[in-house]
Parts: C-alpha cells; structure tokens; sequence
C-alpha cells in the first residue's frame, strides 16, 4: 500500500484546462478551499465545475476559469444567493445546467457505477424539463409503464473533496453533520484528490469516531494534501465554523481586490493575510 500524501501544487499539476472537475463540500461548507485556491493560482481555465456550489464556484467564475456549471444551487448559507456567480450569470460568462439536487445525486451515483444514466422521479412536471432541453426520459419495462427522468451519469476527469481527517493511504474521514456526498464526487471521478485538516495514523481513523464515518476509501483515491484549516472560509465543523466576518468582505469585496490582497502568494500568505485582516477589524 502505498503513500499518496501530496501538496496542493502537485494536485493542481494534475490538472489540465478543458476538464470536467467535480468539488464536494455543500454551499460554504467543508468545501476543498485550500486545493481552489492553489488551482487560482495556475494557469488552468475553461472548465466544466460538477458542484453544489459556494464560493468554489464563485471564485472560478469570477476568475474566468469557470466555461460551464453542473448544480443544484450556488450559495453561501447565511448569504443566499453566491455573489461573484451571479454577476458572472448576469454576465452570460458562464452556461449553466441546473437540476434539482436529487437530480444531481442521482447523476453522481450513475458515474459512480458506470452507467450511463438513472432514471428518477424529480424533474418530472417542473421547468428542471423545460431549461435543460437535452434531458430525456425514459419508460419503465415493467407492467406499470412509469415514466422516469433519465438523469446522464455526471462523469468527472477529476475530484476535489475536503474532509476532517486522512490517513496516508487516501481513507477519508468525516466528524461534521453530514456527509455531502464527497463518496460520490471520489467514486464519480476517474482521479479524486483529499484534502483534509489533518493526516493520522490509519489505526487513530477510529478512535475519535465511529466506524461509519470513514466516508471515502483508500480505492477512489489518488492523493492526499494536508490542509490545516483548509476549508476557510467555510466550516469544517467541528474542527472549525464559517468565518462570517470573512464571508461578509468576500461577498461585498470587489473580485480584483480581493484576489489582490488574498490570494497573491501561497496558502500560507493566504492564511497571514486573513489573520492580519482579522487583526484590522478588531
């Protein structure tokens, strides 16, 4: 078994502009900051995001790296609708696919196993038909004839995810509330990359939790980046909440502002720059 630890800069040389890249975490929560910001930092653009979105989505949109948007939503929780994606939307910077969440799951499950599609229930007699032309439906073989939405496997060439824990083999492990589908986003991908709080041992996996809170496993991955606090501004709860104060200035702060003052050096200057900004409001 063999040592995938990585730094976010390896991830992001992984990556190639044109791909299908999906990120897990659930608007601004547990979302793979730390690995977004890295792939701000390169030259990698015109790309089709797979995501329930937060401000992942509205960072590469307002860099314009963002060609097109698989989602459900784009939102910040306690902001309801993602700044920097809507002026890109308002724009026409970005083509959107918007599907109903269970339509997305779905979507994720089907690549997960290979399939082409899956057929679902949700869509059916709502605009999710009318604004995504290109879905179809299909008609159940058995007696009752039903007719189902045949959501198309949502296949990713990569995967981003954030979790509280990994070890360094690519075991996956989450404390918060809820899982967001991170399984999913690593099992859909043909490459899928764990970023997490911290790296432990595989023996101390299960000693902070329960056995069924190892949510991604070893097979699905392809590296592992240790990211203290690498879900900021997001929560990683119980590790850490939303920092709301820092949210706020994201949210009303111009994009070129604010990719000038944070995120013009490493994760580490990122970090510095947020504490020292902290420091000023005090």
């Amino acid at each position: 078994m063999s040592d995938k630890t990585m730094t976010a800069e390896q991830v992001v040389s992984r990556l190639e502009s044109g791909m299908t890249l999906g990120i897990g975490g659930w608007g601004s929560r547990r979302k793979p900051m730390a690995l977004v910001r890295a792939l701000l930092r390169s030259d990698v653009s015109d790309l089709t995001v797979v995501s329930y979105g937060g401000p992942d989505v509205g960072m590469l949109a307002a860099a314009g790296r963002l060609r097109k948007l698989v989602t459900a939503f784009v939102t910040l929780d306690s902001i309801p609708l993602e700044p920097h994606y809507r002026a890109a939307r308002e724009r026409g910077a970005v083509e959107l696919m918007e599907i109903d969440e269970a339509m997305f799951m779905w979507g994720l499950r089907a690549a997960a196993n290979r399939l082409p599609f899956l057929p679902v229930r949700a869509g059916i007699g709502s605009d999710v038909m009318r604004v995504n032309p290109g879905l179809k439906t299909v008609t159940s073989p058995y007696e009752d004839g039903e007719t189902f939405v045949a959501v198309p496997a949502l296949r990713l060439d990569a995967a981003l995810v954030h979790v509280h824990r990994a070890d360094r083999l690519g075991n996956g492990q989450y404390l918060g509330p809820d899982p967001y589908f991170d399984d999913l986003f690593c099992e859909a991908a043909d490459a899928a990359y764990v970023s997490c709080e911290r790296i432990v041992d595989t023996a101390e996996l299960t000693k902070e939790a329960a056995p069924q809170t190892l949510l991604v496993k070893r097979h699905t991955v392809t590296g592992v980046v240790e990211a203290p606090n690498g879900a900021h501004f997001t929560s990683c709860a119980p590790d850490h909440g939303r920092d709301e104060a820092f949210q706020k200035q994201y949210a009303s702060m111009p994009w070129p502002q604010f990719a000038a003052r944070f995120l013009d050096g490493d994760e580490q200057a990122y970090q510095s720059a947020v504490q020292t900004w902290h420091k000023e409001q005090a």
